[in-house]
């Protein structure tokens, strides 16, 4: 699955350099895109693809009394950017923090229906591969690399390697998602996983619901993988 993903999104190849792929859909939060934003400000770029930009408050959000002043400098800061960069490039799908679909950004990408079977995701945060739960590419990216995406809606990456791992049998009475992903990383390591896409497949993976999926792949960063992936089916969809 990963290996049709990656060919079908491959925009330039040169032997020994970074592939250039193309991105489907580019999630943004208020910590790693102020920089991002400031170098496309400097650059006089635009966003190539708002369109294909979804952003939201996430990391600094308080939980509950939304409308008290937020303490941490730092916090309202980040938070304060997004809002005045959202509203400078043009971004149609910014959710900020008084927003109803406002949220944890790998949980409203499939709940509001941006993250899709066989799509390209990327994230300024590692754990960008939950999404890959729903048949897609989801990996997290660094903030030169955020602003890379903004200004081209392209990645360099080198190609990861692939990796299956299966899981037969149906799961026990109390054995969640979580105590599966864990006692593969207790069999493959933390890094066991390092320069791979990892593939779950197998009996007990099918069983999982989606949110159990999203467990999995949302800890193959813990294994050192650099995307987790489970092939759609009726359930995904």
């Amino acid at each position: 699955m990963f290996e049709k993903i990656w060919d079908a999104h491959v925009v330039h190849e040169e032997p020994g350099q970074p592939s250039l792929i193309y991105v489907d859909l580019h999630l943004v939060h208020e910590v790693t895109s102020p920089q991002a934003f400031d170098g496309l400000r400097m650059a006089g770029r635009q966003v190539r693809r708002p369109d294909l930009t979804v952003a939201t408050a996430d990391h600094n959000t308080p939980t509950w009394e939304l409308t008290r002043p937020i303490e941490d400098q730092i916090s309202k800061a980040q938070l304060d950017a997004l809002d005045r960069n959202a509203a400078e490039f043009g971004l149609p799908f910014y959710y900020d923090r008084f927003s109803e679909n406002q949220g944890i950004v790998h949980i409203i990408g499939p709940d509001l229906g941006y993250t899709l079977p066989g799509k390209t995701v990327v994230c300024g945060d590692s754990h960008t591969s939950t999404h890959g739960a729903l048949g897609c590419f989801a990996v997290g990216i660094g903030t030169s690399e955020v602003e890379h995406v903004l200004a081209t809606q392209t990645l360099r990456q080198f190609k990861p390697r692939t990796m299956e791992v299966r899981v037969d049998g149906e799961l026990p009475n109390g054995v969640s998602a979580k105590d599966v992903i864990l006692g593969i990383i207790g069999q493959i390591g933390v890094n066991g996983g390092t320069g791979h896409v990892i593939e779950y497949t197998g009996e007990a993976i099918r069983g999982l619901s989606m949110d159990g999926r999203m467990t999995v792949c949302n800890m193959s960063i813990e294994a050192g993988a650099r995307a987790g992936m489970i092939a759609p089916d009726d359930t995904t969809f």
